[in-house]
């Protein structure tokens, strides 16, 4: 297989390349191969920033239909808010009367809305169901490292042995607060470092010094010296960044919340150079079983200040990252644990539920609303939730794909073997590196045959341009699906460059 040496700042389009190889008579001659994760050779510098929701987000109280509005009413009528007070922002689509900031990143074109993610089988305990949505496991598997750890250990699994080091001198990961996320949790410790302030990341004086001795408590000590010197030697590079880095964005000026401050700390990070591809942070208080509202003023309350305080930082992040000129390497991906059920409980608020909608944001972002509003019925019994239509781990194995980089059986062994990649990304920012189109048809063909063979992923926008040799392409040039008559020979290839996937 001949791969592309095109670097990112190179292409506009995407272009990619699919061979299937052949042997005349039948008998196939070699299968295809795929080199290192693009990740680990420096030539994909994406970053991905993850917001986590912690608590449950009610996605019913967040995004409306004007045409379910009144059956969620007559289900939840202690608690929705008037339907006058909606953002309307697409079609029959509004979001929450706090939520403006959040339809001026749609109408940025950078926020991209998936609608019911969950997993088969949801687990409705906040420990549990964080730790699925933190592994990417199934409801009925336990795994004790988190999806961007296993990311990492595809290349760096001696982590944390010899890091930082002249090759990689940047923290791999980032959590903006005190305890660093399970995301980052690799197979012998945790990717991701802890931080307060990148102004002052802090040093820690080793534990202690001289022999240590050899056992269980030596083990112990050790590590914890490891740590404080490995956290000492990232400082520096982090402080650097914080310095040499800027916010640009007026938006940050009347906000003054705990996730506008890490989300601006991140914005600065990345314009100040760091090299991190990770960061996570966090927003709690979204188990709203009571107050979720104040009674006779549903606009009002619990929910209220913290899809204000969400939607106002992203959207002063997206405005930083557009005025630095680093948009097109940032995207950013809110989960919760759970969704809320569909009706309301008596103390003004909703229990744990199922599904709920995703945010992903970004100028690489499709701007787009995928799936379909949760219908809602009047009748529906009190546990019931909004049922799953997109599983969380498809987004997760899609990003990783077409945005970090990985190919199709490195997505397997991180994720599962049966992701379903997503349109989540515009074309012409998916790396032309980290996307091989697929060819279906006969591997296994006889001499002076003629035999069709298609583009798997076809879509409306692509051009195709086809390659043969030991054969000549009867018809189809240019387009999905070619006829190929395969000429006397003993071997003989078939290649698809697919340009504006």
């Amino acid at each position: 297989m001949k791969k592309s040496t095109i670097s990112r700042r190179d292409f506009i389009k995407i272009s990619a390349l699919a061979t299937i190889p052949l042997t005349l008579s039948g008998f196939p001659l070699f299968a295809m191969s795929r080199s290192k994760a693009v990740f680990s050779d420096g030539d994909n510098d994406k970053i991905l920033v993850l917001v986590q929701l912690q608590g449950g987000n009610d996605g019913l109280a967040t995004i409306y239909h004007a045409e379910q509005y009144a059956n969620l009413q007559a289900v939840r009528n202690n608690i929705i808010i008037p339907e006058s007070s909606i953002i309307n922002f697409h079609n029959e689509y509004g979001f929450h009367s706090a939520m403006q900031g959040m339809k001026d990143v749609w109408e940025m074109q950078c926020l991209g809305i998936v609608q019911n993610v969950s997993y088969p089988n949801q687990n409705r305990s906040h420990f549990r169901s964080t730790d699925i949505w933190n592994s990417a496991s199934s409801a009925e598997a336990y795994e004790s490292r988190g999806w961007i750890g296993r990311f990492y250990d595809l290349n760096y699994s001696d982590y944390p042995n010899g890091y930082p080091n002249t090759e990689n001198p940047h923290p791999f990961a980032i959590t903006m607060g005190k305890i660093v996320s399970e995301t980052c949790q690799g197979i012998n410790a945790n990717y991701s470092l802890a931080l307060l302030d990148p102004f002052n990341p802090g040093t820690a004086l080793v534990s202690a010094g001289g022999d240590i001795p050899a056992n269980c408590f030596g083990d112990a000590l050790s590590f914890v010296n490891d740590t404080v010197a490995q956290t000492n030697a990232f400082a520096s590079v982090i402080s650097d960044a914080a310095n040499a880095g800027n916010n640009l964005s007026t938006k940050w000026d009347s906000l003054e919340t705990e996730l506008a401050e890490k989300l601006k700390n991140v914005a600065r990070l990345i314009s100040g150079g760091l090299q991190t591809k990770i960061y996570v942070v966090q927003i709690g208080g979204f188990d709203t079983h009571d107050n979720q509202v104040v009674e006779g003023e549903t606009a009002t309350g619990i929910h209220d200040e913290l899809l204000r305080e969400l939607s106002d930082a992203i959207c002063a992040f997206q405005d930083d990252l557009n005025l630095l000129n680093v948009s097109d390497r940032v995207i950013g991906m809110t989960y919760s644990e759970f969704g809320r059920r569909i009706r309301s409980n008596a103390a003004l608020g909703t229990d744990h539920g199922t599904a709920a909608p995703l945010f992903l944001f970004g100028s690489c972002v499709e701007n787009q609303i995928l799936g379909d509003h949760p219908e809602i019925d009047t009748s529906v019994g009190v546990d019931e939730g909004v049922p799953m239509q997109y599983d969380f781990r498809d987004i997760y194995g899609t990003v990783l794909k077409n945005w970090l980089g990985l190919n199709e059986t490195e997505v397997s062994n991180v994720i599962h073997p049966d992701v379903q990649m997503l349109p989540l990304f515009k074309p012409s920012c998916i790396n032309c590196n980290t996307w091989q189109p697929q060819i279906s048809g006969d591997v296994f063909v006889c001499a002076n045959g003629t035999y069709l063979y298609t583009a798997a992923i076809p879509t409306p926008n692509s051009t195709y341009n086809w390659s043969v040799t030991g054969g000549i392409i009867i018809s189809g040039q240019g387009t999905p699906q070619v006829e190929v008559q395969w000429n006397n020979g003993l071997a003989g290839t078939i290649s698809l460059i697919q340009t504006g996937y």
